[in-house]
């Protein structure tokens, strides 16, 4: 199984297949397509109008690897369940820190 990330210069790209409108907040296990890629899966309450589910999941993320809020961010699919977000920070920690995650 892949990692749910790619590591970059200065940060790293998480993959994330996102379910809005959830009972709870949660980021559960890592899960691998048909393609081959793998995701991190994670559920928000926040229902998918105006960008709301987008923000919810990088807060959660944010405070999930312990980086401020504005180092997360989504970088494409804003409009679509599978999710490429960017994390600024030291890339080999970030990793350490999603693997746990993903447990």
């Amino acid at each position: 199984m892949s990692a749910p990330f790619r590591p970059r210069e200065n940060g790293i790209e998480l993959f994330i297949r996102l379910t809005p409108k959830a009972a709870v907040d949660g980021i559960d296990e890592v899960e691998t397509a048909a393609d081959g890629r793998s995701h991190l899966k994670a559920r928000v309450r926040a229902v998918p109008e105006n960008g709301a589910a987008n923000t919810a999941l990088e807060r959660m993320l944010a405070k999930a690897l312990g980086v401020p809020v504005s180092a997360v961010s989504v970088v494409a699919g804003g409009s679509a369940r599978l999710k490429t977000l960017r994390v600024v920070g030291e890339p080999t920690a970030l990793a350490k820190s999603v693997a746990v995650l993903s447990k």
